[in-house]
């Protein structure tokens, strides 16, 4: 008798340090291809579920009215869902003539889904047809540097989003670490040693903040 075999639906998942997956797509501000978007810039990559619905409504409308300060910090907003080009039209222009936020920022047409597979943003054990709520922070050399994922039903927190973007390209700019609810203005992380002399050199050093010999923090 032969053994039943269970398929199994294999999702594709990027990880943090891979290349983002390169891709051609369909707009509202226009065709795009991944590896050539925003040069020299970050990206801040997100999926929502659908269009027309009110969770995805206020995130959309959030990232929208903060736009600004994802400008600030040299990053290009780029948002997607499994829905046409038109449902994305007709909801920017609603949304506009309804509460005065412009969505103006690319959103994806991913109807064939490519683009939501490629990135794991469509999860069957969450939703056959609708992609998560997922966030990947890529930089300038389209390295995925952070990913964030959020069920259908829990709206993101912008605050964080932004805290986290900023605190990437400050560990990269000072070369330090980031401690827990790190903010602009905080101290942060140096490196632990990794010799017995950079051991003494760090307790003898009276720049640092020394928690411990492991420890120290700095302003930056």
């Amino acid at each position: 008798m032969e053994a039943n075999v269970e398929t199994q639906k294999v999702i594709t998942m990027p990880r943090i340090g891979d290349t983002a997956p390169d891709f051609e797509a369909v707009t509202t501000k226009g065709n795009i291809k991944m590896s050539e978007f925003a040069k020299d810039k970050w990206t801040v990559m997100f999926s929502h579920p659908a269009d027309f619905t009110p969770v995805c409504t206020t995130e959309m409308s959030g990232f929208a009215q903060r736009k600004e300060e994802f400008d600030a910090l040299n990053t290009e907003l780029l948002g997607l869902s499994i829905d046409s080009i038109h449902a994305h039209l007709g909801w920017v222009q609603n949304v506009r003539e309804n509460t005065g936020v412009y969505f103006d920022f690319p959103i994806i047409a991913d109807l064939d889904m490519k683009v939501s597979k490629l990135y794991g943003m469509l999860q069957p054990n969450e939703s056959e047809t609708a992609a998560v709520r997922a966030v990947f922070f890529i930089d300038p050399s389209k390295k995925i540097r952070l990913i964030m994922y959020y069920p259908l039903n829990i709206g993101r927190n912008m605050d964080e989003i932004l805290r986290a973007l900023d605190a990437l390209q400050m560990s990269d700019k000072h070369k330090v670490a980031m401690p827990l609810d790190w903010k602009r203005g905080d101290k942060a992380i140096c490196s632990a040693p990794k010799t017995l002399e950079a051991l003494n050199e760090r307790l003898a050093d009276d720049s640092v903040e020394k928690v411990t010999w492991y420890l120290a923090k700095k302003n930056i």
